[in-house]
Order: structure tokens, then C-alpha cells, then sequence
């Protein structure tokens, strides 16, 4: 019989990501928000020639449930009964919360082996945030990442030998995954091209490619699918991706489109580098605005490219300028460049930027070199006093990758302002040369260990 491993945690950790990273399939609904994936799901799985079943179960709350949420409890606690070994997945950016010990302690009571998954490790294999989740009991945290598959093998490999109750014999015919640094390294630069309809995502990349390998037509809604066409440019390896074109949520009628929305949004999701294409002759709309807002919500790094820059007159070029600082403020970190895809114009630069911008989203940053510019920046502007409290920056490092994060540990960092967390932002940025990328900012207080609960 093939062994049963069990994916449980809190809301919103990404055990669907995971259960359709093992089965390789999209069968799992994924999304950024709690609460999606409700009743237990089924998949199969190999890893080293080894097969197996995975389930997958929603937001686990053992502790006091009520209504959909003590329902979906049940189906956690049955999946559980049934599985050989459990993967608990937490976020190791959002670290081990009061939820994550309920889990844990219904875990041990349980009886059943368990695998600790630390996921949204993206770059961060050694990461001091690792720290906190043996609090749990649970052994050693195995550094994941769901969304970029890093450290999956070893975390399937690891949790297949929890349910054998036996070392795995190696497989030779199977690749070593588990080293993620070279994987990565020799890995193709996903590129997704988004945008509203028409502004002429399919005619730009059949401009890259020099050849008609995508329908490229004057109606919108051309493309219905996410299209991956490998390229290779500069030693450089990428792949591609045609997105369809995302019109406002009252424009979207057909199946078909709405299918086209949710493909769109997972390539966006999914890929490196993201270039958000605008049409010169139209301006900077609304659409553009919730475009690039997505793209930023998901970390993503990003050029902005105006097409169609030829076609008007030095009065709309200044108009259009003025309209992407106004419309799109939040990508001032985002360089904007001008091409035109039918006249093959501008596109060596659009290039440089998207070097630029991947690197900048994987740079490393050391421990000793953030916290040396942390005391520095202090020393230049101290954070504003709140009331009583002045907060104190003491250590940062970086927290992750794909997008940078940068983890500050002190004390009473809640007070810290977001103009001050801008300044922050920007003495990081000159730095590193972080361009094209986001850079979040995460404030860790210390606990107080003199301050007892219920007082």
C-alpha cells in the first residue's frame, strides 16, 4: 500500500501550493487569502521512484471551532487519522504563532510522526527566523519554498521516511533537487508580459522571437491562455510568458475569459520578472493601476514598458509621464522605458531592466551589512518618540528573497512610522542597487520575559 502524508496548518501557509508542487498538478485552488481549501483533497505523488498519497486539508483550528471552521477541523483531524506521517506547514515570514501551538500540541497528543515545513524560506536556507519554530517540539525545520519548489525533494524524501519508519534507498536515476542554489542558478528567468488587452503583449514577444509564434491580432481578447515559449538571449535563458489581456471585473462575460483572468493572475504569480506593458495612445488607466497593484502584492519584480511610444506626439509623451508618476506611484522603484514592438525599437534596455530587476530580486545581503546600515541610518535620523516609547533598531537581516525581505529585530517597533520605514527603504535600496524590485520591510519586537500572561 502506498504510504498517506497529511498537509495540516493555520490558514493561508500554502499547503495547497505544496500539495500541487508534490502532485504536480494545479488541482488544488491557490489564492492569497484564508479560508479557500475546505474539505480534504487527494493526489498522488513520487519523489526518488517512491509513490505516495498527499492530502491536502484547509486552515486547521483545533482549538473552540465554530460553524464552516469546526467542519473544516474535522476534516483536518480525519486526514490526520489517516495519514502515516504528517507535514505541518508554517510561514516562516509571518513566524510561530499562539495557532502554531495548538497545532503542534494536538499534533503530539495525536501520536503521529511529523515533518516540520518551514515555508516562504525563498533564498533564506539558514535564516536566524528559523529559530523561533523549535519552540514547537517538533524537531528541526525543513526551509521550503511551495511557489519556487526549493527544498520540496528533501522535505517529500524526509517526510516518506517519517511514514516508512525507514531510511529511502537512493535512486539513481532520480535528479538531486535538494541542491536549490544550482537549480536556481541554472534554472530559465521566468518572464511574464501582462497588461489590458491590445497594448501588444503577443506582437512584442513574436518581435523578441523573430518569428510569428504567437496570434497577434487588432481585437482584444486575442490570447485566452497563459503561453510559455522557451527564448534564449545573451547566454541567458528565459521563458516567456503571453498573459491575456486583464479588462475590469464588469467587462469579464464568457467562461472562457474568466479562466483566461485566474491564468493571467497565476503567471503573474509565478514568474521572476514580471513587464507591465502600457499603450502610449491610451494613457495610464484604471485597469493599469490594478494591474500593477497585483503585481506588487505578489512580490514580483517589474519593469514597466510603454509601447507604441512612436505613434504620438511630444505633448502625449509629457502627458504620459506625468500620468505613470501620478497613476502608478507605488513602482517608483520600477524603471520605465519606451519601445515600440511593431518597429523593434527600444528593446536593448527593456533587456538590461530585466536583468537588473531579477538580480536585484535574488541579491543576498549579509547580516553584518544590514545591521552596520541599520545603526548608520539611526545615527543619521533616529525614529520619532510615541509617548513614552522610542523605538530601538537593534540587528536586521534579510528574511527572504523573490521579493527581498528585511527582517529588523528591537524594541517597541510598532511604534516605528511608515515615513520612517520609507527612509529605511531607501538607504537599503542605494546600497544593494535594488531596482525593479520590491523591498518589504518586516518590525520584530522583542517579548518582554518579565511580563507574565493574564496581568
Amino acid at each position: 500500500m502506498k504510504p498517506v502524508i497529511a498537509l495540516v496548518g493555520r490558514p493561508n501557509v500554502g499547503k495547497s501550493t505544496l500539495f500541487n508542487r508534490l502532485t504536480k498538478t494545479r488541482d488544488a485552488i491557490v489564492a492569497d487569502f484564508a479560508g479557500l481549501t475546505r474539505d480534504r483533497h487527494y493526489g498522488d505523488a513520487t519523489v526518488g521512484g517512491h509513490e505516495f498519497i498527499v492530502i491536502d486539508t484547509g486552515g486547521f483550528e483545533p482549538e473552540n471551532p465554530t460553524g464552516i471552521v469546526k467542519e473544516m477541523a474535522r476534516q483536518a483531524e480525519q486526514a490526520v487519522a489517516e495519514a502515516d506521517a504528517v507535514i505541518f506547514v508554517v510561514d516562516v515570514r509571518a513566524g510561530a504563532s499562539a495557532h502554531d501551538h495548538d497545532i503542534a500540541r494536538y499534533l503530539r497528543t495525536a501520536g503521529k510522526r511529523v515533518v516540520l515545513a518551514a515555508n516562504k524560506a525563498e533564498g533564506m536556507p539558514d535564516s536566524p527566523l528559523l529559530a523561533e519554530f523549535y519552540e514547537l517540539g517538533l524537531g528541526d525545520p525543513h526551509p521550503v519554498s511551495a511557489a519556487h519548489g526549493q527544498g520540496v525533494v528533501s522535505l517529500a524524501e524526509a517526510a516518506l521516511e517519517a511514514a516508512l519508519g525507514q531510511p529511502l534507498p537512493p535512486d539513481p536515476d532520480e535528479d538531486d533537487e535538494r541542491s536549490s542554489e544550482q537549480a536556481d542558478a541554472d534554472a530559465p528567468i521566468r518572464l511574464a508580459v501582462a497588461g489590458r488587452p491590445n497594448v501588444g503583449k503577443s506582437t512584442l514577444i513574436n518581435a523578441w522571437l523573430g518569428e510569428e509564434r504567437l496570434v497577434a491580432f487588432d481585437q482584444p481578447g486575442t490570447t485566452r491562455d497563459a503561453i510559455v515559449v522557451p527564448f534564449e538571449r545573451g547566454g541567458k535563458r528565459f521563458d516567456l510568458i503571453d498573459t491575456a489581456g486583464l479588462r475590469r471585473r464588469g467587462k469579464v462575460f464568457e467562461a472562457v475569459e474568466k479562466f483566461s483572468v485566474v491564468k493571467t493572475l497565476q503567471a503573474i504569480a509565478e514568474a521572476d520578472v514580471v513587464l507591465l506593458l502600457l499603450d502610449a495612445t491610451q494613457g495610464v488607466t484604471d485597469q493599469d493601476a490594478h494591474i500593477a497593484g497585483y503585481i506588487l502584492e505578489s512580490g514580483r519584480a517589474v519593469v514597466v514598458a510603454v509601447n507604441k511610444w512612436d505613434a504620438v506626439d511630444t505633448y502625449a509623451k509629457e502627458t504620459l509621464q506625468r500620468s505613470i508618476e501620478q497613476r502608478l506611484p507605488f513602482l517608483k522603484f520600477a524603471p520605465v522605458l519606451n519601445i515600440s514592438a511593431k518597429k523593434r525599437q527600444g528593446f536593448g534596455p527593456v533587456w538590461t531592466a530585466i536583468a537588473e530587476a531579477h538580480a536585484s530580486a535574488t541579491r543576498k545581503m549579509p547580516t553584518p551589512v544590514l545591521t552596520r546600515l541599520l545603526q548608520e541610518a539611526v545615527l543619521h535620523q533616529t525614529p520619532k518618540r510615541a509617548g513614552a516609547f522610542r523605538p530601538k533598531l537593534r540587528y536586521a537581516h534579510q528574511g527572504g528573497m523573490k521579493p527581498p525581505v528585511i527582517v529588523i529585530h528591537g524594541n517597541s517597533l510598532e511604534h516605528v512610522t511608515d515615513a520612517y520605514k520609507r527612509f529605511l527603504e531607501g538607504r537599503f535600496r542605494a546600497h544593494f542597487k535594488l531596482t525593479g524590485t520590491p523591498l518589504r520591510i518586516e518590525m520584530r519586537s522583542s517579548k518582554n520575559p518579565f511580563v507574565e500572561k493574564g496581568r
